[in-house]
């Protein structure tokens, strides 16, 4: 029983930190994931470092994305789509609230 007693704290910090550091941070890659395998012809995306554009191809061989901006064509790796700032760009209406 005193055995327990003394595990029981180490036990919960590990929980803890489980719950709260590791587990959003595998959801919010799985999601992060998804997104960028759904990504099709002609959305309108934000890359991480802010730039915006409309994807005009997808090359799965090297797994890049060749996105048209206001200054032409440039490619991007998947990664450099960012999900949050795509989400905000395209649903406005959503942030207001």
């Amino acid at each position: 029983m005193e055995g327990l007693q003394s595990l029981l704290p180490l036990i919960l910090i590990f929980a803890v930190f489980y719950f709260f550091m590791i587990r959003p941070q595998v959801k919010q890659r799985k999601k992060e994931k998804e997104f960028s395998s759904n990504l099709k012809k002609g959305d309108k995306v934000v890359t991480k470092s802010g730039m915006h554009g409309r994807v005009l191809d997808l090359v799965d061989k090297n797994d890049t994305v060749v996105l048209e901006t206001g200054a032409g064509k440039i490619t991007f790796d998947r990664s450099a789509i960012s999900l949050e700032m795509t989400q905000k760009r395209n649903n406005p209406e959503e942030n207001k609230k």
